[in-house]
């Protein structure tokens, strides 16, 4: 039986299933002469070139809206039951009149 390459691509995809070395991490992260995606050091796809500075803008807006999540749900935590009263998420009953 024929060994199965650890390397390559599936349809346009890169993957790469070779043990990664601290010297591929970082020339992988950091590819100044490429663009903004570059194909990941261990796994299957694509990653952000910390090296372009359009990666930073993306890194900074996916912080800036975990940031605005993590802090309304906070509000919404102690927003829920201000008389005391825990919020109850139980079946309610619905009747319509025609």
């Amino acid at each position: 039986m024929a060994d199965k390459p650890s390397s390559g691509e599936i349809l346009g995809i890169p993957y790469n299933f070779d043990r990664p070395s601290l010297g591929r991490l970082v020339s992988s992260y950091w590819q100044p002469g490429k663009g903004m995606l570059v194909e990941k050091p261990f796994g299957i796809g694509y990653t952000l070139n910390l090296a372009n500075w359009r990666s930073w803008i993306v890194l900074a807006v996916a912080g800036g809206l975990y940031y605005q999540q993590s802090q309304s749900g906070a509000v919404d935590g102690s927003d829920a039951g201000d008389d005391g009263d825990a919020t109850d998420d139980g079946p309610v009953e619905v009747i319509v009149d025609d």
